[in-house]
């Protein structure tokens, strides 16, 4: 019982900050980081044109308050977990909010070059396994459930940064319809909340947990904002942060393998990118009407808020499949 009113609370938390921290920052928004639809979406997104981006900080600035104050309050420990995911969170946060900067300077859809964001993501992951590894951490793949366990050695710094970089990239990919990536989000990180609690042989992983809860509970009050009709997008200050720090939990807790189920959408989204990106070099013609996937959804005549809902129920069943993978069986 204690378990479920810690999380009731830091759900509660987390959805009230973002509300009213959401009611200040999208006024402000409005003025200066208006966002330009791309011109292969203008049809069926024109009325969306000019809607405010880098609403990720109505999620961020609220999850990491939160944090901070639940610290001070003695209501978590800190511990260099907590830590690892928390510069996670915030890190991804500032290279995506340089690239929605970017973006708004130049006024149109080009920040960062694919070169400079992709290095970015890497220097921040070759800190983060710094960090764990010199925290103790074993190279060790550990599907305890499947029953095996599998020494990586030095391929598992490659694994660990191909694991946080493809995720980070595989939610902002993810991210083109209104409360699709937020509400895939919030699953994910539900299940990763329950997943850290569970977790107990870990240093740190109820503060994990807590954390998980309090930005599921931020994302929730987003999604006040962002669903259909969006007031505000996410941007790439957003999904690149939920995508990294959702990867690193899955790292931190040991679940790398329940980490595909949990981002199983995120995963499809980008797989059927890439089968479009390797058909058109080698084949020269298209698979799909247009990546990623919602959109081909949406050619094929599909309403934005059917495709979301359908992508919500799956992202639902693959959170709560991941959560009986990784906890209870």
């Amino acid at each position: 019982m204690l378990v479920l009113t810690k999380a009731i609370l830091a759900i509660m938390i987390g959805f009230i900050i973002a509300v009213i921290f959401g009611l200040i920052a999208i006024p402000l928004l409005r003025r200066i980081a208006k966002q330009k639809v791309s011109t292969y979406l203008e049809r069926k997104h024109h009325d969306k044109d000019g809607t405010p981006t880098m609403g990720g900080i109505i999620f961020i600035i609220p999850t990491i308050v939160a944090t901070i104050i639940l610290l001070f309050m003695g209501k978590i420990e800190f511990s260099p977990n907590l830590l690892i995911v928390m510069f996670v969170f915030l890190s991804y946060a500032g290279l995506g909010f340089i690239d929605d900067f970017l973006i708004i300077k130049r006024k149109n859809n080009v920040g960062l070059t694919e070169f400079q964001k992709l290095a970015g993501q890497l220097v921040i992951a070759l800190i983060f396994f710094a960090i764990y590894m010199h925290g103790g951490a074993e190279p060790v793949l550990d599907a305890y459930t499947l029953g095996f366990k599998i020494d990586m050695g030095w391929f598992y710094g490659i694994f660990l940064l191909f694991v946080l970089v493809a995720s980070s990239n595989a939610v902002n990919i993810t991210d083109g319809l209104d409360g699709l990536a937020g509400g895939l989000s919030v699953m994910a990180f539900l299940a990763f909340a329950l997943i850290s609690w569970n977790s107990g042989a870990i240093s740190g992983t109820e503060d994990i947990a807590i954390f998980c809860f309090v930005l599921v509970g931020s994302l929730l009050g987003f999604l006040v904002y962002n669903t259909h009709p969006a007031k505000v997008f996410m941007g790439d200050t957003g999904s690149l942060s939920l995508g990294a720090t959702l990867a690193s939990v899955a790292i931190i807790t040991k679940h790398e393998i329940t980490f595909i189920v949990v981002a199983g959408v995120f995963i499809f989204e980008t797989v059927v990118c890439l089968i479009q990106i390797i058909s058109m070099i080698y084949f020269h013609r298209k698979v799909f009407l247009m990546t990623p996937f919602h959109h081909h959804l949406e050619k094929l005549g599909w309403d934005e808020r059917d495709i979301v809902k359908l992508f919500w129920v799956i992202g639902l069943l693959l959170s709560m499949s991941a959560i009986i993978f990784g906890v209870w069986i």
